[in-house]
């Protein structure tokens, strides 16, 4: 009797389970594209603006340190972006063959393959804290830190370092459930971290009197906390994919496609840490401690209006993915060009509030006359450059979600890589402070005309649709 229980009860879940993969196969393939891309946009948007304004609020507390506390955050993004570049790798590459393999209807793959994918991020990251922490005044060098920064790099950095294995994870975890489809269970973990963030800020800087250290322990506490409601969320079953041990001894050579599949986001948020190393060092070695401080509260502005177009672009990745694993190749181009008609509007409406009050924003960061001299005309070109985005980041993220790596990695080596480093060194050559302040919105405007041919063309070559019901 006993034994027949159990049986029922395995019946009854495996049923359960195939009734989920039905109908979240039906959703991605039926529902009308822009419903689709909306519905999964929304809370990714939202979980981007929340990560922004908590980085952003970390850029504000600490301003009242002084300019060079300001600095020390545009130095610690640099290593931020390193971590995220791995698990961005390990999440997207994941992500991207996980959307796939459900469109496919391979559930179990699909495990195997967020396993070694929460696993690789674990590895890695504590890999990246020990080696940090032992090098870390190198490291902060290396970075762009000044010597008059460094006390302040090292002090915010430290709790970064310590919280790299989660913060890595945490970037897997999102992503996964971002391509399966979960959108809004990804949001909940970011939303509820980036708040706790906020909180916490402006407590362990002044309230603790712990200065600059708060302002990292804060980001850690919150990545740590972010990490366990993701991580819960596989843990009780609301995930079509599972994460277990088992699984990842099924196919640990799994890891290698997963990271080929990835290594577009590798290199782009490589490059992105590289470029920030080269941009702090240009900027302090022509405008010292001010003009480091002006680019990161640059970076931080242009990048909170940039997630705007990056979350609804994130919300197309899952939909060509699932579609393209489903041969369903008439939904990929219609979700390609809505997504890009839908980010120039919203990105049009913010860039042209972000034209009109360009000094103000930079002086709620810092109220210092040259910093937002400064920065003022930076954030204007690059508001201006962003109407050059949409198109090239659909295109990266077209590429990436149906497993044409070479294609992704080209472009996503672009904006910050290929384009903007060598534009950087020559302008800032010829003109100073002025090459620092235009390098990147000249880059991205080279990178639209590169992408634009690319994607148009393989649009066009895309075959009809193949597929069959569930």
């Amino acid at each position: 009797m006993f034994v027949y229980k159990i049986l029922i009860t395995m019946k009854r879940d495996e049923k359960m389970r195939q009734n989920k993969e039905i109908n979240q196969y039906e959703k991605m393939t039926t529902w009308p594209i822009p419903k689709l891309i909306i519905t999964l946009g929304i809370p990714t948007t939202i979980s981007m603006l929340v990560t922004n304004i908590y980085n952003m609020a970390d850029t504000y507390f600490v301003s009242e340190l002084g300019n060079s506390a300001s600095g020390a955050v545009g130095v610690v993004f640099g290593l931020m972006a390193i971590i995220q570049a791995f698990g961005f790798m390990f999440g997207h590459g994941a992500g991207s063959i996980i959307a796939r393999k459900l469109g496919q209807k391979d559930s179990h793959s699909a495990s195997i393959f967020a396993s070694l994918s929460v696993a690789a991020c674990l590895c890695s990251g504590a890999l990246i804290s020990i080696l940090g922490l032992i090098f870390i005044e190198p490291l902060m060098k290396l970075l762009g830190s000044t010597e008059t920064i460094l006390p302040y790099a090292k002090g915010y950095g430290i709790y970064i370092l310590i919280a790299a294995p989660l913060t890595m994870t945490s970037f897997a975890l999102n992503n996964i459930l971002r391509y399966e489809g979960k959108a809004f269970f990804a949001m909940i973990g970011l939303t509820i971290g980036g708040i706790l963030n906020i909180i916490f800020d402006p407590i362990l800087i002044f309230g603790f009197d712990m200065g600059i250290a708060g302002a990292g322990l804060s980001t850690a506490i919150s990545q740590a906390v972010g990490f366990l409601i993701l991580l819960s969320m596989f843990l009780r079953g609301k995930t079509l994919s599972k994460l277990s041990v088992k699984f990842i001894k099924e196919n640990p050579k799994g890891i290698f496609e997963i990271m080929a599949t990835g290594f577009p986001s590798l290199c782009r948020q490589g490059l992105n840490s590289i470029a920030t190393m080269t941009l702090n060092n240009l900027a302090g070695g022509v405008g010292g401690d001010a003009a480091v401080a002006a680019m990161s509260i640059v970076n931080r502005i242009s990048f909170f209006i940039f997630a705007v177009g990056l979350g609804i672009g994130q919300g197309f990745q899952p939909v060509a993915s699932f579609n393209y694993g489903a041969k369903i190749y008439s939904r990929v181009k219609k979700a390609f060009f809505f997504t890009f008609g839908a980010g120039e509007v919203l990105l049009g409406v913010l860039v042209v509030i972000g034209l009109l009050f360009s000094n103000h924003l930079i002086g709620i960061f810092r109220d210092d006359p040259t910093v937002i001299d400064i920065g003022t005309l930076s954030l204007k070109l690059q508001l201006l450059a962003l109407f050059f985005h949409p198109l090239t980041i659909c295109s990266n993220m077209l590429f990436q979600s149906i497993g044409e790596n070479k294609k992704a990695t080209f472009l996503s080596m672009l904006r910050s890589g290929i384009l903007f480093i060598p534009i950087l060194l020559i302008l800032t050559e010829f003109f100073g402070l002025f090459g620092v302040q235009s390098a990147q919105a000249i880059a991205d405007v080279f990178a639209f005309f590169i992408s634009a041919p690319l994607v148009l063309s393989f649009l066009k070559k895309l075959p009809e649709d193949q597929y069959d019901l569930y």
